[in-house]
């Protein structure tokens, strides 16, 4: 799949499918942030069976308040629109693999 950029507009028609979705709320002045970005794109064209989506929090403020985004970069895991699982700071592909298989 392809790594989709969502904001305030198009949210919630990305996460509300059924399946799984991996969103990335992220600043484009995050170091973390920067560092995660190609990992996300590499698992993104490894895993048909997940969508990756990225927030800019600074573009989309009410999409980060409404999910309580206090730091940055924070991975929500949507499955059939509801979030089941959170993590944050930056994890190698292995971690995050690992993060998403243990909340599918």
């Amino acid at each position: 799949m392809a790594l989709k950029h969502a904001n305030e507009q198009n949210f919630n028609e990305m996460v509300n499918g059924n399946g799984l979705v991996l969103v990335d709320f992220f600043a484009t002045w995050c170091g973390p942030c920067k560092m995660l970005g190609p990992v996300l794109e590499d698992m993104a064209s490894d895993r048909d069976s997940i969508d990756i989506v990225k927030v800019d929090i600074d573009e989309s403020m009410n999409l980060a308040r409404n999910y309580g985004i206090m730091s940055v970069p924070t991975l929500l895991l949507f499955k059939d629109g509801q979030v089941v699982a959170q993590t944050n700071g930056f994890q190698p592909k292995e971690s995050l693999q690992r993060f998403i298989d243990e909340n599918k």
